[in-house]
């Protein structure tokens, strides 16, 4: 028998108690309920539940890796900037598309690895994508030989041949006829020897001032100022100075008396204050290097008038970019001005020649009142492995560090002839161990140290 009960449960969505249809069986009422259209779905509910505890946990896991990259972050930006600042210096190379001999031979390193590392596999394997390998291993090999004896990629024969034949060009142009070996003081070729100190004196300033530069009057030609002495010391953190002490006499320098000073700037940071040991008194001027530039600068003894001039070249060292080095490093002697016979130079460096020693001719025109670079030359000596340098009738002669009482002149190079020589091995003493400044008088053919505070003179011997 069937019977219609009302059964009241939960309620649909739209609110409704829901009507079953049942029957009785054995006192008790038998019916079927579907719950699929109750207003809460359970089952959805289960599976939607698991899928917010796996987002959850994919949120963690992504929550944790985002917190990792902000720590790692600055780590990762210090490095880049590390080896940003480590590439710097060498960009010019990438700029030029410049490779090295030096690259090459760890390009042949590196290779050399690589074959045997190909060779191991190989041996173990023998299949085809290893022989692949052993192919394109074997085609760089002779590709890197090849570079390694014609110099394709970095051109370094090619570079060596441009620059001797720019230096023989700088060397024939508007060069005065006795400039070319037969100058009358220029007869004797190379220094073939140096003597050992016959003057060695303390700075009038003390010792504690280890920077600076001092000799003679070097104008062959000089009238008023043909036996003065001068001394100019770095007063200021032994990198820059504003003042020249003069002496009329060697006899007033050597006693330290009867002098004059001339201030050729008002402070030590303007832009006519000498910056790095290195100066010349060169008839009534003295010629130097200008404070942060790259200009060389006169100062006139008689009218107080600075003139200057901006060395050619393509990133003319200055502000301690090539400084003299080799053991120690003397900061900001990256301009050095030196006289000799046949006039005046200026020693530096450039990035355009890679670091290189450069040498112009510097040029008084003393009726325009200009000062003028009549002529350069490129060297292929690095500047920092050089502890100092000077001119001699056209020659450039550089030193390097031997022990701390002794410097050695290892280098020349000619300017009449654009070739140099690194067989040399002249010793020259010293007192202390650095050198602040090195320069030849032709006057009476010494050569001129600023000791660390010391004033050292040698006589050259041709």
């Amino acid at each position: 028998m069937l019977l219609l009960l009302l059964l009241l449960l939960a309620p649909t969505g739209d609110g409704q108690a829901q009507r079953v249809t049942g029957k009785k069986e054995n006192d008790a009422c038998a019916c079927e309920v579907n719950s699929a259209i109750w207003s809460f779905p359970a089952v959805k509910y289960e599976a939607v539940l698991q899928q917010v505890e796996a987002c959850e946990g994919s949120l963690n896991n992504l929550q944790e890796q985002v917190q990792l990259s902000h720590e790692r972050l600055p780590q990762i930006e210090a490095v880049i900037k590390n080896v940003t600042a480590r590439l710097e210096p060498h960009q010019y190379l990438h700029d030029q598309g410049l490779y090295s001999a030096l690259s090459l031979r760890m390009l042949g390193q590196e290779l050399s690895q690589l074959e045997t590392d190909v060779s191991d596999i190989h041996s173990q394997l023998n299949n085809a994508q290893t022989q692949k390998l052993s192919k394109e291993v074997g085609k760089l090999r002779t590709n890197v030989d090849r570079m390694q004896v014609a110099d394709i990629i970095n051109m370094k024969s090619v570079k060596a041949t441009l620059r001797y034949l720019k230096n023989s060009v700088e060397s024939c142009k508007s060069i005065p006829k006795d400039f070319r070996g037969q100058h009358r003081y220029c007869l004797k070729g190379l220094i073939t020897n140096i003597s050992e100190p016959v003057v060695t004196k303390v700075t009038p300033y003390g010792k504690s001032y280890i920077s600076g530069s001092w000799g003679k009057q070097a104008n062959m030609e000089s009238e008023g100022q043909k036996n003065s002495y001068w001394v100019q010391t770095l007063l200021n953190k032994h990198i820059w100075g504003n003042t020249l002490r003069l002496y009329q006499t060697y006899e007033d320098f050597i006693a330290s008396v009867n002098h004059k000073d001339f201030t050729f700037a008002p402070s030590y940071i303007h832009a006519n204050t000498i910056e790095g040991p290195s100066a010349v008194l060169y008839g009534e001027a003295l010629y130097y290097h200008c404070y942060r530039s790259a200009d060389v600068c006169r100062y006139d003894l008689k009218s107080n008038t600075v003139k200057r001039v901006t060395l050619p070249g393509i990133g003319v060292g200055f502000n301690n970019k090539f400084p003299y080095c080799y053991y120690d490093c003397r900061t900001h002697s990256d301009v050095d001005v030196e006289a000799d016979e046949t006039g005046l130079w200026a020693i530096y460096a450039t990035l355009g020649n890679h670091g290189n020693l450069v040498v112009s001719r510097l040029a008084w025109d003393n009726e325009a009142e200009t000062l003028n670079v009549s002529q350069t030359w490129e060297t292929r000596l690095f500047k920092k492995a050089v502890s100092n340098a000077f001119m001699v009738c056209g020659v450039l002669y550089a030193t390097r560090y031997v022990d701390e009482y002794r410097e050695e002149v290892f280098y020349a190079f000619d300017t009449a002839t654009g070739k140099d020589d690194s067989s040399l091995a002249l010793p020259l003493e010293k007192v202390a161990k650095g050198v602040a400044s090195l320069s030849y008088n032709p006057t009476n053919k010494q050569i001129y140290m600023y000791n660390d505070g010391y004033l050292l003179a040698f006589q050259a011997h041709f």
